[in-house]
């Protein structure tokens, strides 16, 4: 199955307002400047969401808002997943109905599934709808790493169309590149992997960090798709810090405090979530002012 989720694609905060409410006027103003500066895809309700903290209709509105804003300009990839199979296919059908362009399923977490109960979570979502379907493994937050065989299966399926790797284990992820079939998207899922990962034969990431300098990690994906290897380790390099600073607490917290700094949102969190300790958005601030992104 042919799919358009390569290059750059922007794990998106969902904003709040100061009353706690979904901020509809703040996620615009986020998509036109996603848009403006030419990411490859959006993807919304993932953790960078805070997805598991909206209700239903809160979901719903957000991919509502997501399609009207991308049109025909961009593909959207909707965060579906959950760790209750049924719930991530009830999902899956009505993101179908809407008009999603493939939907984020992450490794069931808590649970702890096996890997055939991992094969067969995958496979019932993606045998709910024909909507593409990319894997999302990261063991830090889910407690369960899915296997590469158990990968290899999945891609077997049509509409299962690549991963998003954050395993944590870049030996892994070599693996998963030599084996994967023609046209398997293996995607970053950590900023701080992108380079790696596309300079050993990925095709893009899902990224934090492009929610706040979309165009410097465009101007990454570029150098690198092209080849222009001299080009993408200096603009890697001259991300690092950026990087740290945006995971020195846990994702979103520290780029949605940047993006508040930027005027762009409200510095707004659903529990359990909590603002940045001083002392780390401290240093979050300086990283912005020292690579221009905040005025001194």
């Amino acid at each position: 199955m042919r799919h358009p989720f390569r290059g750059v694609g922007t794990a998106l905060v969902t904003p709040f307002t100061q009353g706690g409410a979904l901020d509809e006027k703040g996620l615009r103003r986020l998509l036109r400047r996603q848009i403006r500066r030419r990411v490859d895809f959006l993807v919304p309700l993932g953790t960078t969401g805070e997805a598991a903290t909206l209700n239903e209709t809160e979901y719903f509105r957000v991919v509502e808002i997501c399609l009207e804003e991308a049109g025909s300009k961009l593909p959207v990839l909707v965060g579906a997943g959950s760790n209750n199979t049924a719930r991530a296919v009830h999902l899956t059908r009505q993101l179908h109905r809407m008009g999603a362009d493939g939907t984020l399923q992450v490794v069931p977490f808590y649970n702890k599934p096996t890997q055939e109960g991992q094969y067969r979570h995958f496979r019932e979502i993606a045998e709910a709808t024909p909507l593409p379907v990319i894997v999302y493994n990261i063991q830090g937050r889910t407690g369960v790493n899915m296997a590469t065989p158990t990968l290899m299966r999945l891609a077997g399926i049509d509409n299962i169309v690549g991963v998003k790797e954050a395993s944590g284990n870049f030996n892994q992820v070599l693996e998963v590149l030599q084996r994967r079939p023609a046209g398997f998207a293996v995607l970053s899922g950590d900023d701080l992997w992108t380079f790696p990962i596309l300079a050993c034969g990925g095709d893009g990431v899902i990224s934090v960090l492009s929610n706040l300098a979309p165009d410097r990690m465009r101007k990454l994906m570029d150098a690198s798709l092209s080849q222009k290897w001299d080009a993408a380790r200096r603009m890697h390099n001259a991300l690092l810090d950026l990087i740290n600073a945006l995971f020195i607490e846990s994702n979103p917290i520290p780029v949605k405090t940047a993006l508040a700094a930027l005027g762009l949102i409200e510095e707004q969190f659903r529990l359990p979530l909590a603002p940045m300790q001083a002392e780390n958005k401290e240093r979050l601030l300086r990283v912005l002012k020292e690579m221009k992104i905040l005025p001194q």
